[in-house]
């Protein structure tokens, strides 16, 4: 039978690279549009009747576009709604969720050291947190729509800070800026779901019918577009880090992810003021500079971690326990260790990279899958087998988590 394993890798593959093309596609609409609507010229008095109009040169040839607050007389057939790269970006993303850290729980998802969960209770925390996320930032917007929208974001603000804690008190720090992501990408999409689409279809059938549109309808939609215009570099961000322990595997990542978020703010303020021709606020550079500086100062606090946990137990157990690991965990210790220790002794490593420690039994047996995968199954570590692993301690590993994993 074909190996499991193997299959999963390359769902989880072709799953990350169908989100990464329809997140694409989604962020380079979002930031179009953003900066064609800011920098349209409104002070030329249009025959048409648009409100602004602006002229763009790309691929050889020049577009003229114009932007409408009224529809035609005869709507075209040819409208295009800018929606698909939203949702499809979403259901992409919780399929990737649930492909690496639903099935795959045990290993990326609980840690031990952070809190003791079943993988059943971790995963309903995640779905339930993402829900919670769009109660409660719903719940403000319309508490605060007519009010002062600074003091919106603030609170907004608030509760990523909240949320950023949360998550790193109760999963690993990998699946927490993970989720902290998913959780902002979930307020995204459902805007767009929930919100800024259903409000222009509202529009366009008054627009048509000739009857004037009520402007909370128009004023909510773009209360809620400029939230997703801020956070989607941090969203980008989260979902990166997971390559990087830096940003994960440090005592303040939690602080570190807040500090993403006001990068958010300084970047975007800067592009949509250049965009909307409103001065050059090279301020934010420094600002943006700033925040940088204080989060790699903050990620080289101590690796975070409870209690060490020396012992496999837990879902762990099943592949500390088969025929073969302790053969298994020398080889690892051997050939792997030099690299993934606390203090690597690789000439040039200052930290274990991905922030993966095989010191421990436990850490040996959580990691069985990645040791397969790529110690056993193909050659991608040791890179360039530096530690000289022989084909038939490969072969041992295979063995090993073949016995784990059997029936």
């Amino acid at each position: 039978m074909y190996d499991f394993a193997a299959m999963g890798a390359w769902l989880e593959f072709a799953v990350r690279w169908l989100h990464v093309i329809t997140a694409i596609a989604w962020i380079g609409s979002s930031f179009y549009f953003i900066a064609l609507d800011l920098g349209l010229q409104r002070d030329r008095n249009l025959s048409t009747g648009a409100d602004g109009e602006e002229w763009q040169v790309h691929g050889g040839g020049f577009y003229h576009i114009q932007k409408y607050l009224v529809a035609p007389a005869n709507m075209p057939d040819g409208l295009v709604w800018f929606k698909w790269e939203s949702y499809s970006t979403w259901l992409s993303g919780v399929a990737l969720l649930a492909v690496v850290y639903y099935m795959g729980a045990e290993f990326y998802l609980v840690d031990p050291a952070v809190m003791e969960l079943a993988n059943w209770q971790a995963v309903l925390i995640s779905m339930a947190s993402l829900a919670f996320g769009w109660v409660v930032y719903n719940a403000l917007c319309k508490q605060f729509v007519n009010a002062n929208q600074t003091a919106l974001m603030v609170a907004l603000f608030v509760v990523l800070v909240g949320m950023a804690y949360f998550y790193t008190s109760v999963f690993s720090g990998r699946a927490a800026m993970l989720h902290l992501g998913a959780f902002t990408a979930t307020i995204m999409s459902a805007n767009v779901f929930f919100i800024i689409i259903p409000n222009q279809k509202i529009v366009v059938a008054d627009l048509i019918a000739g009857r004037k549109p009520d402007a909370k309808y128009g004023k909510i939609a773009k209360q809620r577009s400029t939230h997703n215009n801020y956070l989607t570099l941090p969203v980008i961000f989260m979902m990166l880090s997971n390559h990087y322990p830096l940003a994960f595997a440090t005592e303040y990542n939690w602080i570190i992810a807040s500090l993403v978020f006001l990068m958010g703010v300084t970047i975007r303020h800067y592009f949509n003021s250049l965009h909307a021709r409103k001065g050059n606020p090279t301020w934010t550079w420094l600002a943006t500079a700033l925040l940088f500086i204080a989060i790699m100062w903050m990620s080289t606090a101590p690796m975070f971690r409870a209690e060490e946990v020396e012992e496999a137990h837990g879902p762990a157990l099943r592949f500390a326990e088969v025929e073969g690991f302790e053969e298994v965990a020398d080889i690892v210790m051997g050939r792997c260790s030099m690299c993934h220790a606390e203090e690597p002794g690789w000439d040039g490593l200052h930290w274990p990279p991905k922030g993966v420690r095989l010191e421990t039994p436990h850490q040996i047996a959580s990691q069985a899958r990645a040791i397969y995968l790529q110690a056993g199954l193909s050659h991608a570590m040791p890179p360039a087998n530096l530690s000289f692993i022989e084909p038939e301690e490969r072969a041992k590993i295979v063995a090993w988590y073949e016995a784990a994993t059997k029936g």
